[in-house]
């Protein structure tokens, strides 16, 4: 199980394969997942490897490949995949692969080609077939009005006659009022002015005999006719494109066309797109060869199909007949096509998939080989592999020799390097989520201590402590809990969305953050902003009904814990009765939350320290151990595990009742429990304390130990500061003078005078730049406050001696009211910070300094190393344990914001009564529901699942993890596969 906690030993080893060997032992390896090959030509350009012509082959036919796969998709015809892992096929299958993938894409390019040219034709024909129709529908009612016309025409008077035989003096369609009209035509016209246009032209058509300018009495147009006949030319027309195409034609032959029009119901296809469109049959008469040539040109312009269209409704009827029985040929022949391509598509689908892989190991085993050396008589490769697995590396080499029939077995040979092996930790579906955050702030060092195992714990439970809700976190849990049961089925849909995805794959990350979402909110009793009160609460009501009605309605009644409080706490969680507080609900809860976070961090970066001490021990640097972990494990026991001792003493000892010994000290209620801010200013300023507490009226009260927390307490805290102060030097010194002694006595003792001098007046010059300056402004401040001290003693000399560093302690140590001393605290605060930032440029300037002069691993190298890490592990420890506050804030801001929602939304629903309140209330819960889902639940958990990611990266992580790097890559058929097909999908 070392495995789990540390990444896997590897070994560099070197592999002698037979050329006929070759092949199969890497398709064995590839098959097996468990090696990670070399580069061996790098200076060798990829276009001149040994196997690039077997590379483009496969790309060839992944080529005929990807166009099946279009071609299936375009049918809608389900692919096969059966999830069958396909041997990696023999060379000598390539061509048979290849032959196979020709036959199909001619096969079905041709088929495509012809069922092309069959739509086109269907689609010509369809389109004659309305032609004819419309065109003999528009002669025949031409025909049927010239009869009626004519038959009136008979009983005109004399005077009517001759103004027609005038009138037909006039050019074709060439009178006033009938050009006028035409221009008109179609375009804002009512059924009535219609009507009248088609009277106009209809007497415009005919001559004084009766007889039709349109042939219909199927005698044909030719030039021996008369004059007055006119010629047509029939076709279609997209619809949208009908009006603009009528007004530029009447323009453009300046009123002397004829045009009719009708709409076909039905779609058509577009012989260009194969797409479903609406078009329109149309006729046009005309006079002239001008004409036609311009209407022509016309139509060429507006892609409409023009179509011979005979003149004679005999010829037409005949034309008909042909089409119809042309149109039910094409439709047979048009059906047996499509059949024989589905028919290609459902066979090529079924193995689609199994080719794809086939193909797809073939071109990888190509590619794996091209990285090897090419002796005269075999292959030199080599490879990164686990030391544990080198068994079953030697037996996939045997099986791959025998496979292929090689006489000489294949060789492998571990060799020695001092290059860092790759990084290799074993996962599963479980702990690859968790795997997956901490290798994305970086790759841990060859065999360091990896994180994923603890984080697999600390993670979700950070995470829950600002999350913080029994009912945010169920739903939460039950969501990632369908997807674990689902998830066999989930990853059989194969779920393209790309946030889907990212959740699926963190699915047992968020079942777990669920998971511990509720137990941190049966610990704060907090479900949706509510409390539950499951066990009773420890406090009682000492109001009776009357004292009630007799007080002031606006106000606040205080539970006294002397009178209210039973001896016991709530069971689990955090008292009930909480919720009811409003005006100290929060002091309770947030002083609660944050001392909780400052334990919970501290814990956590000690045992980042902790974790290091294994680093030290397994790398065997015993310099580290003594010089670095130690002193790094007493600073931290000094300052910072001394406050969580403090914190968790006085939750156990000081209670609010009082009347017990606590250390030895009289307790006598909760005004003399010892501040934590204050103590740990004092501690840090070495002040001196006065023993009782000091009254604002001047009196003492002996028996009130608001200074100690125990016997000698300013004497072992006098031990912390220097012991933190002296760590810190350790850290800085031990390890850089140690190994500059050690290199020391390596070299000659006739070189080395002048540099150890001038080594000694450099480590000389560094404390007195970090202590004279800070030294000398604490002594001037503290005589400047010891003036201050006096004066205000003389000012406040009548009322009595008050010592104003013991000023009285509100029930809240987090607002204390002492200017004068936060003042000096402020500004110890400002003057430390421009030294720390001094350094912080010395040390720039000594790494700028080091990197031109010494050589590798010099004493001024190590120096400058170990004077960034000390630095930032001392500061990091003070901001690290603020940064763990947000434990607090987040879980403050989350309770807030569902207090919210809970009060503006769903409490509205529950205010009203009747029949009204229920279907309010059904309505306002979706409201409720939704925002919850929405931001309590999504942008919340996303706001908390960075922060969590932040406190594991930065303050635990930087304890004791490198990530310095880099992964672990073999070659795997699994993996490529699995590439492809994400990369297939996408694509798609």
């Amino acid at each position: 199980m070392e495995s789990i906690h540390r990444s896997e030993e590897m070994c560099l080893a070197q592999l002698f394969l037979q050329k006929e060997a070759a092949y199969a032992c890497v398709a064995e390896l590839g098959e097996l997942g468990l090696v990670q090959f070399r580069d061996l030509n790098e200076k060798v350009n990829i276009f001149q490897r040994k196997f690039v012509t077997e590379v483009r082959r496969c790309d060839e036919m992944e080529r005929k490949l990807r166009f099946l796969e279009t071609e299936i998709k375009k049918d809608g015809i389900p692919m096969l995949d059966t999830g069958e892992n396909p041997e990696a096929p023999q060379p000598r299958e390539m061509f048979d692969l290849e032959a196979i993938f020709e036959k199909l894409e001619n096969e079905l390019r041709e088929v495509n080609q012809n069922e092309e040219m069959l739509k086109k034709n269907f689609a010509e024909l369809t389109e004659l077939k309305h032609i004819l129709r419309k065109t003999q529908q528009f002669f025949d009612e031409v025909e049927s009005e010239r009869r009626a016309w004519f038959a009136s025409s008979q009983r005109t008077t004399s005077a009517q006659v001759e103004s027609r035989v005038d009138d037909a003096e006039q050019p074709l369609l060439g009178v006033e009022h009938v050009r006028e009209a035409g221009s008109r035509l179609r375009f804002g016209l009512n059924e009535g002015e219609q009507q009248a246009l088609n009277t106009l032209a209809q007497e415009e058509l005919y001559t004084d005999d009766g007889s039709s300018l349109i042939p219909t009495d199927g005698r044909a147009t030719d030039p021996g006719q008369p004059k007055g006949h006119l010629k047509f030319i029939a076709g279609v027309i997209l619809r949208e494109r009908l009006p603009t195409f009528e007004r530029l034609l009447w323009r453009a032959c300046r009123g002397n066309v004829f045009l009719r029009q009708s709409e076909i119901t039905e779609a058509l296809s577009d012989t260009a797109t194969g797409l479903s469109v609406q078009k329109a049959v149309f006729i046009i008469f005309f006079q002239g060869d001008q004409l036609k040539s311009r209407i022509k040109k016309i139509c060429e312009g507006f892609r409409a199909s023009i179509y011979p269209c005979p003149e004679t409704p005999q010829e037409r009827r005949e034309m008909s007949i042909g089409v119809m029985t042309r149109i039910e040929d094409l439709k047979t022949v048009l059906g047996q096509t499509q059949d024989h391509r589905h028919r290609v598509l459902v066979s090529a689908a079924k193995n689609v998939r199994m080719w794809l892989a086939k193909v797809t190991k073939i071109k990888a085993i190509y590619h794996t080989l091209n990285l090897f050396n090419l002796d005269q008589k075999c292959f030199i490769a080599e490879c990164w592999c686990p030391v544990a697995e080198l068994d079953r590396i030697q037996r996939a080499l045997r099986a791959g020799s025998d496979e292929s029939g090689s006489t000489v077995p294949s060789i492998l040979n571990r060799m020695e390097t001092s290059e860092a092996p790759p990084t290799y930790n074993r996962t599963n579906k479980f702990t690859q989520g968790f795997q997956a955050i901490v290798d994305a702030y970086g790759i841990a060092n060859y065999r360091e201590i990896n994180p994923a195992p603890y984080t697999m714990v600390t993670f979700p439970f950070l995470f829950a402590l600002m999350f913080g809700d029994l009912g945010h976190g169920f739903i939460m849990f039950a969501f990632a809990l369908f997807m674990v049961l689902k998830e066999k089925r989930l990853e059989a849909q194969r779920i393209k969305d790309e946030i889907f995805q990212m959740f699926f794959g963190g699915r047992y990350v968020i079942f777990l953050m669920g998971l511990f979402s509720i137990y941190t909110g049966l610990i704060y009793n907090d479900a949706f902003s509510k409390s539950f009160n499951l066990f009773g609460s420890s406090w009682h009501n000492p109001f009776d009904v009357d004292t009630l009605l007799d007080e002031n309605p606006e106000k606040l009644l205080q539970l006294s814990p002397q009178q209210s409080y039973a001896s016991s706490p709530y069971p689990v969680g955090v008292d009930p009765v909480w919720n009811l507080a409003e005006s100290n609900k929060l002091n309770f809860l947030n002083s609660m939350k944050m001392k909780a976070s400052v334990i919970i961090g501290i814990s956590q970066m000690t045992f980042g320290v902790a974790l290091s001490y294994y680093n030290h021990k397994y790398f065997k640097s015993d310099l580290d151990i003594k010089f670095t972990f130690i002193p790094q494990l007493i600073f931290l026991s000094s300052i910072f595990i001394y406050l969580c001792l403090q914190i968790v003493a006085k939750w156990l000892f000081y209670d609010a009742q009082g009347g017990h010994t606590v250390f030895t000290y009289k307790y006598p209620g909760a005004i003399c429990a010892p501040s934590l801010l204050i103590g740990l200013i004092n501690m840090f300023m070495m002040k001196s304390r006065n023993k009782g507490f000091y009254r604002e009226d001047g009196t003492i009260d002996p028996a009130c130990h608001l200074n100690y927390w125990y016997p000698g307490q300013s004497f072992f805290e006098s031990i912390f500061i220097p012991v933190a102060v002296g760590c810190i030097f350790v850290m800085l010194f031990a390890k850089p003078y140690v190994l500059w002694q050690q290199r020391q006595q390596r070299r000659a003792l006739s070189g080395g005078v002048a540099e150890s001098v001038l080594l000694g007046l450099a480590l000389l010059a560094i404390p007195v730049m970090l202590l004279v300056k800070p030294l000398l402004l604490w002594k001037r401040h503290g005589a400047m406050k010891r003036r201050r001290i006096a004066a205000l003693n003389r000012r406040r000399a009548p009322r009595g001696i008050i010592d104003t560093e013991s000023f009285a302690i509100q029930q809240d140590e987090g607002f204390v009211d002492e200017h004068q001393h936060n003042i000096s605290v402020h500004a110890n605060m400002q003057e430390d910070g421009a030294e720390v930032l001094h350094h912080e440029d010395t040390s720039k300037q000594a790494v700028e300094s080091g990197q031109h002069g010494a050589n590798d691993e010099s004493f001024g190298d190590v120096m400058v190393y170990q004077a960034i890490h000390t630095i930032e592990f001392a500061l990091g420890c003070i901001s690290h344990t603020a940064s763990y506050l947000r434990l607090w804030a987040l879980s403050l801001a989350h309770a807030q914001l569902s207090d919210v929602l809970w009060t503006m939304v769903l409490r509205n629903g529950f205010l009203q009564s009747g029949y009204v309140g229920a279907v309010l209330t059904y309505l306002i819960f979706f409201v409720f529901a939704t925002l919850t889902v929405s931001i309590l639940v999504l942008m919340e958990g996303l706001s908390a699942f960075l922060h969590a990611l932040r406190l594991h990266w930065v303050e635990f992580q930087s304890k004791f993890y490198g990530g310095m790097g880099h992964a672990f890559a073999p070659f795997s058929f699994e993996k490529i596969l699995e590439e492809s097909r994400n990369s297939e999908e996408s694509c798609s």
